[in-house]
């Protein structure tokens, strides 16, 4: 996900693809506890698509 495509989201948009990021998150976290998780980069991944959308939102909301 670029921060070209998140930026061009409105603020409610973003919220709510924050609150999917999040629990996908969780998900990914809860699979690596109980070792379902093969691959451990889509951990890294989804932080970084939660702090790109965080950066979106607080530029839109600073405007």
């Amino acid at each position: 996900m670029n921060y070209t495509d998140i930026a061009s989201k409105t603020e409610a948009e973003l919220i709510e693809l924050l609150k999917e990021k999040k629990i996908g998150l969780f998900t990914l976290k809860a699979k690596q506890k109980t070792m379902q998780l093969t691959n451990t980069n889509e951990l890294r991944v989804a932080k970084k698509d939660i702090a790109r959308i965080q950066t979106v939102l607080t530029a839109v909301r600073s405007k």
